[in-house]
């Protein structure tokens, strides 16, 4: 035999020592961490006449399958890197090769039956790591295909799943929405032979209280007391406790607090301070003090950051007495509270009005030595402005700034309501000079109430010289002036002094469709519809104050109440083509002036274009409907029945109820169901006499509509209109 070339040769000792550079066909490669040489072999020659294996059904080989080829995924398109399925490929790979083919498997039929069986029995055992991981891969399996896998893995011969492969099914069930199947973890434990302890009750325990199920999380740690003879212990039963609280069954949570006694399962001090704190929320001061007692006689005393804490919670809720409580029983266990503790309180006194008591612990926190926060003063001033008392108010604002303190704009805008509200614009003014000396910016909450002092008196000088200081400043002045105007316009009694400052600013030129609005709502409230349609009519040849859909929601009842409903239907009709919604006021008065027109079916269109519009429309609107609904049967004991509903609910009987009657009856039946309810009515005495006549009345002409209506419709489709016309010229 001949010797190779050297060139050959030397390629050949390439391959043999570099054969790092050019791995061999069957040369184990590493995949998900273990090493297998299930790559495919090269594929064969392929006749011309031969199928292609696209088209050919072959079966399916365990050494042929490659984890990390594509067409193993169950879905046919490999998911692009932004897509959502990027990471849970990237999950998957991270999985070991068999329990990818069983995650494949799995998938690829989503659902369970004889092939997916097939496809598993292919491997010749799964063992109960392989199950676990499975069953904690990400994305899981669903629950339809998860739970017979772990049965189906469980009737190998001589298989004994592992308590991870428990734990791992109950965390899937309970992530998948079904948490009574969870519940079943310990039954199935059981079943299969395994002991249940204390983790079963912890895992339980956490996935219910995560999904925020506390009152499951409970019967559990119940049951696995009673039924299973497992002992909770206190760090289970403090996230049970901690989940009831934060739900608000504090019953259930101190039943539960008793049950540990029970089970002589000592409490720490956080399920002492799980407990305070749900009973401070809840205001329960008495059992709050026994718990105190309890926690100090068995595991400590409180120190200052639970009673802070408590002290805090109480203060948000409102539950003063018992905050005063608690701050009693803080002195009397030797705790003394911290600056964070006073300014809580302090805070709390003021907001309940009892500022002297406050001003008591304000005086005891600076002569300890403690630091008096910005807060603290705040909460002085504003509990001494709401008191009426002004005066201490500017005092405490001095004592603030001699400490160092410089004052935000919220101090400086309480003082200058309060010193508004006792008359005292002068001083309110240089305070106003103060906050401009202080390079703050006001807001409206700062000039409103100024401004409200001087139109009140009539001081329109110094009113107006205050809006053009606003404007000097580059100020949004008319946003001002918008609020000024709510604030001024709000109280009764001003409603003529509000139109002659409006007059004042619409000469000045400072004004709005915001402004416009609010004078029209005054004038209508003191029935002055004159001048609000003078105002109106202002509004609408105005090309800057054109009427908004708030203008029209105002002037709807003005003209149904004038008895122009026409004129509110076409303002009804510009606010549909702007696409705006009445106000429900405007909804109610429109469709009672329909009502009393006699426009039954206008009225009705009007309630069902309200309640498909408004998100909780009138009660009278949805009885409406219902008595259209029980008019569809045809019976008249059923709209009586409706009728004896709204009376017993207090809600009064308006005119788009008996519409409603007549015109569901001469819809789905004949008129003489609706005089039969009118009757009733009548004898009843819920219609008197004289509104029984209005509403026949209104029966007959509603019927000679839709009569009239029918007729046109029929000479219409047998083209005979013309001919109608005809005879009514001659007649």
């Amino acid at each position: 035999m001949a010797s190779p070339s050297p060139p050959a040769a030397r390629r050949r000792k390439q391959t043999i020592y570099h054969g790092h550079r050019r791995a061999s066909p069957h040369r184990p490669t590493v995949r998900g961490g273990l090493f297998t040489d299930l790559r495919s072999p090269p594929p064969r020659p392929r006749a011309p006449d031969s199928p292609s294996p696209s088209t050919t059904n072959t079966s399916f080989r365990l050494a042929d399958w490659d984890p990390h080829s594509p067409s193993s995924s169950s879905s046919s398109s490999v998911p692009s890197p932004q897509s959502p399925s990027a990471s849970a490929s990237a999950a998957a790979r991270r999985l070991s090769p068999l329990a990818r083919f069983l995650l494949d498997a799995l998938r690829r039929h989503q659902r369970w039956g004889p092939p997916v069986v097939a496809d598993l029995t292919k491997l010749r055992r799964v063992p109960p790591s392989l199950v676990a991981e499975v069953l904690t891969a990400r994305p899981p399996p669903p629950p339809p295909l998860a739970l017979p896998f772990f049965l189906w893995a469980g009737r190998q011969k001589g298989f004994r799943h592992c308590f991870p492969a428990f734990h791992a099914l109950a965390s899937l069930l309970s992530a998948a929405g079904l948490p009574a199947a969870a519940d079943q973890l310990p039954d199935l434990m059981r079943a299969h032979g395994r002991p249940v302890s204390h983790p079963q009750l912890t895992l339980l325990v956490r996935l219910h209280t995560a999904a925020r199920r506390p009152l499951r999380a409970l019967h559990a740690l119940r049951r696995f007391r009673h039924e299973f003879d497992v002992k909770p212990e206190v760090h289970a039963c403090n996230r049970v406790l901690g989940a009831l609280a934060a739900a608000g069954h504090v019953e259930d949570a101190l039943q539960l607090f008793d049950e540990m006694s029970e089970t002589e399962t000592r409490p720490m001090p956080v399920t002492f301070a799980i407990m305070v704190r749900a009973l401070a929320r809840a205001g329960m001061t008495e059992r709050l003090l026994e718990m105190i007692g309890r926690m100090r006689n068995e595991v400590c005393q409180p120190d200052v950051f639970v009673y802070t804490a408590l002290v805090k919670t109480m203060v948000r809720r409102g539950y003063m007495d018992g905050c005063i409580m608690v701050w009693k029983e803080m002195e009397k266990d030797g705790v003394k509270p911290d600056a964070m503790a006073y300014a809580t309180m302090v805070g709390g006194l003021c907001k309940a009005g009892m500022v002297e008591e406050a001003a008591e612990l304000f005086k005891e926190m600076r002569s300890k030595g403690l630091l008096v926060d910005r807060m603290v003063y705040a909460s002085l001033i504003d509990g001494y402005v709401s008191a009426g008392k002004v005066g201490d108010g500017c005092r405490v604002l001095k004592e603030m700034v001699d400490a160092g303190y410089r004052a935000d704009l919220d101090v400086y805008n309480t003082l200058i309501s309060g010193l508004c509200g006792i008359d005292r614009e002068d001083k309110a003014h240089k305070m106003f000079q103060i906050v401009l000396r202080e390079e703050l910016m006001p807001s409206s909450d700062t000039v409103s109430p100024l401004l409200a002092c001087y139109a009140e008196k009539g001081e329109l000088v110094m009113f107006f010289r205050l809006v053009d200081k606003l404007a000097e400043l580059d100020m949004p002045v008319v946003e001002f002036l918008l609020d000024f105007m709510k604030l001024f316009a709000g109280k009764d009694g001003r409603e003529v002094k509000a139109v002659e400052v409006f007059d004042a600013l619409r000469r000045k030129q400072y004004c709005s469709v915001g402004i416009y609005n609010i004078v029209i709502e005054n004038l209508l409230k003191i029935q002055d519809r004159k001048k609000a349609l003078f105002l109106f009519e202002e509004m609408q040849s105005s090309a800057q104050f054109k009427p908004d859909s708030c203008t029209y929601s105002h002037m709807i009842p003005c003209f149904v109440d004038k008895g122009n409903v026409e004129e509110a239907c076409s303002c009804y009709n510009s606010m549909m083509k702007e696409n705006w919604i009445p106000s429900i006021p405007a909804y109610r008065a429109l469709a009672k002036g329909l009502c009393k027109i006699g426009e039954i079916s206008a009225a009705i269109s009007l309630v069902k274009d309200c309640l498909g519009n408004v998100e909780n429309g009138p009660t009278e609107f949805k009885y409406t409907l219902t008595i259209l609904e029980a008019c569809r049967s045809k019976s008249p004991e059923k709209v009586i029945n409706v009728v004896e509903e709204i009376i017993e609910v207090c809600c009064s009987m308006e005119e788009i109820i008996y519409s409603a009657i007549i015109y569901g009856f001469c819809k789905y039946a004949s008129s003489t169901e609706a005089r039969q309810v009118v009757t009733i009515m009548r004898d009843r005495d819920i219609l008197s006499e004289a509104n029984f006549i209005v509403y026949e009345d209104m029966l007959n002409e509603h019927l000679k509509k839709v009569t009239a209506d029918l007729v046109v419709s029929g000479l219409k489709l047998f083209d005979l209109e013309s001919k109608l016309k005809w005879t009514s010229i001659i007649d």
